[in-house]
């Protein structure tokens, strides 16, 4: 079993620790809580608190090839769980902290990790509470042995069905080609403030947190996405870069008073995970430029992404991008190719890529994947004849009204334009006449207000063939997206299907 890095290589437990040999009191963490209150975590402090979690966590058996689940809302023990289980050779998989007990117990059993660090108690599961974590703190703090996670991360994801599955990322805990901090710089040419808004249960928030500590930049992470503080974050600590999902960006970009804001410190927003609506491409690219905005698709397996500038996508609306260090084909059901405009079913790959594919499943069989090694995670789009990727929707989400497929997130990218609607999820509904309905859940951006059905029927008629039109509408005072900005299309349907909910329900025709 290989135990250490290779040549021009860290393990990421090294890295946490040379860069607080070189820099020990600079700020690694800056913490702002939901109130307001901020505290701040230096390298030294990291490196420290982290080796001591790391001595808790062998006291209980944990070594290389173990299993941690990490359990905590958005805080330090959260980063510092993390990287103890990296110190100690073990795979993390952070968790949402606050799923009920029933579906929190239904992931553990898919799981089967050998530890928990989390705030809860009474699952089978050895668990190191909160209180335990503090308790650390009088542990020996020299550094232990160094080892190499191998695997480093899994993420837990449940897709449009529901059913948990856990993806285990092959990749080793390792940092390529580390240089040498002097003179300043902890890493050549780099440091970056990042903004940390989404949950760290979520590979956006997880996996952008750790990569920025592991080379060397400061985060400020938010204890829970407020809009309004994410711009005093952005101003007060002069942050550069940020990813957001959709959500959370059109928040920010409703603030009343965001057009005198400065934002001038950003260098680079990322919108991730769903689909970013038109309207907020364009308003982000108002408020910092076309250079400074991008965009991407990929999904936990790592199989393969695109990049998109704001400038590509001004030439390109729509579109999520070309591949980036990947390769990407589309195919229909039978496995053929389809040509520019064609929509089927995303497949790609990672060109020389080793360990492929670069994940396993827990909770699930692997996706289909082709003789010559692309895979499909279940997205559905097309390439036009730059080759630039456009995604409809997955699968598993696609409505199927009168014989027509109808994309949800099509239609919520529409719906999204209006400027009475603040969010909008698009489900189909049983009906006897179509099959599906394609049916919309609007939170309306004033409840007490609510845009009329003629304005929502026109807006949809304006942008929409007529059969993507919803067939019926309901208002909600606020959809249940998670703090990742995720909507699960699935249990929507399910707590409507025999006849819809209790709130407001208007048909707005045909």
């Amino acid at each position: 079993m290989h135990q250490a890095a290779g040549p021009g290589q860290v393990s990421f437990g090294a890295a946490i620790a040379r860069f607080a040999g070189t820099h020990p009191e600079a700020v690694a963490v800056t913490f702002s809580s939901t109130e307001g209150a901020e505290e701040h975590m230096s390298w030294a402090e990291l490196d420290r608190r982290s080796t001591q979690v790391a001595r808790l966590l062998a006291g209980h058996g944990t070594a290389q090839g173990s299993l941690v689940v990490i359990g905590l809302p958005n805080s330090p023990e959260h980063l510092v769980a993390a990287i103890a289980a990296w110190k100690v050779g073990a795979c993390t998989l952070p968790i949402r902290w606050d799923l009920p007990n029933w579906e929190r117990d239904r992931l553990l059993a898919v799981a089967q990790p050998d530890i928990a660090v989390a705030g809860w108690k009474g699952t089978r599961v050895p668990t190191i509470t909160s209180g335990d974590l503090a308790a650390s703190d009088e542990l020996r703090s020299d550094q232990l042995p160094d080892v190499v996670p191998r695997p480093a991360i899994a993420i837990p994801t449940g897709g449009s069905t529901g059913q948990p599955k856990i993806v285990i990322r092959e990749t080793p805990g390792i940092v390529a080609s580390m240089i040498p901090a002097s003179e300043g710089s902890l890493w050549a040419g780099r440091h970056q403030i990042h903004l940390v808004a989404s949950p760290l249960y979520h590979t956006n928030g997880f996996s952008l947190a750790h990569m920025a500590l592991l080379q060397g930049d400061r985060i400020v992470l938010m204890e829970k996405f407020d809009a309004a503080r994410a711009v005093t974050l952005i101003e007060r600590h002069r942050v550069s870069v940020t990813t957001m999902v959709a959500a959370m960006l059109s928040r920010i970009a409703r603030l009343p008073d965001i057009g005198e804001r400065d934002l001038s410190s950003l260098s680079s927003v990322r919108a991730g995970g769903a689909a970013c609506p038109a309207w907020v491409v364009r308003a982000w690219i108002d408020l910092i430029g076309q250079d400074r905005f991008f965009m991407g698709y990929g999904a936990s397996e790592r199989i393969g992404g695109t990049r998109i500038t704001g400038r590509e996508w001004l030439e390109h609306p729509g579109s999520v991008g070309r591949p980036s260090h990947a390769e990407f084909l589309i195919l229909d059901d039978e496995g053929r190719a389809l040509g520019p405009g064609q929509t089927g079913n995303i497949f790609s790959r990672i060109p020389n890529s080793d360990p492929w594919p670069p994940f396993q499943y827990r909770g699930a069989a692997m996706p289909p994947v082709t003789p010559d090694g692309f895979m499909s995670v279940g997205d559905l789009g097309w390439l036009d004849g730059d080759g630039y990727l456009y995604v409809a929707d997955r699968r598993t989400d696609m409505i199927v009204s009168g014989g027509a497929n109808v994309y949800p997130a099509e239609v919520e990218a529409a719906l999204a334009e209006h400027p009475s609607v603040a969010d909008v999820a698009v489900i189909g509904l049983s009906d006897q006449e179509w099959g599906r309905r394609v049916h919309a859940i609007v939170e309306p951006l004033d409840p007490a207000s609510p845009p009329t059905i003629e304005a929502l029927r026109n807006h949809c008629k304006s942008l929409l063939a007529g059969y993507k039109v919803p067939k019926s509408l309901e208002f909600v005072g606020r959809l249940p997206r998670t703090d990742a900005g995720k909507i699960n299309h699935f249990s929507l349907v399910a707590a409507r299907e025999g006849g819809l909910s209790s709130t407001r329900t208007r048909p707005i025709g045909r």
